[in-house]
């Protein structure tokens, strides 16, 4: 199974089966199939992922949001551990008031 895989700002990966992408896009062409989304998938929309990963980004990226993907979304890495040590070397710092 193909997915998209996704990094997450707290670092973590997620993984979107591309056939989730894949319906999506057939849903929408289906018209031009006469309303046959499992045509407009096999005929269209399939060649075209497989041939250009690319596709498969940026139809998920300009035509779907999060919450059309995250039931089928599964997480392949957790968050790394966050390392205060180098933020304590190199980290933004400010000294600031605060009250007693």
């Amino acid at each position: 199974m193909k997915m998209l895989t996704i990094e997450m700002p707290d670092g973590s990966k997620w993984g979107v089966p591309v056939e989730v992408i894949a319906r999506s896009r057939a849903a929408h062409y289906a018209h031009e199939f006469g309303g046959d989304v499992e045509r407009s998938m096999a005929e269209d929309t399939m060649p075209l992922f497989d041939s250009d990963d690319y596709e498969v980004e940026d139809w998920a990226a300009n035509n779907m949001n999060w919450s059309d993907v995250e039931e089928k979304a599964k997480k392949l890495q957790d968050a790394p551990a966050p390392d205060f040590q180098e933020a304590w070397l190199n980290g933004e710092k400010a000294v600031i008031e605060v009250a007693a």
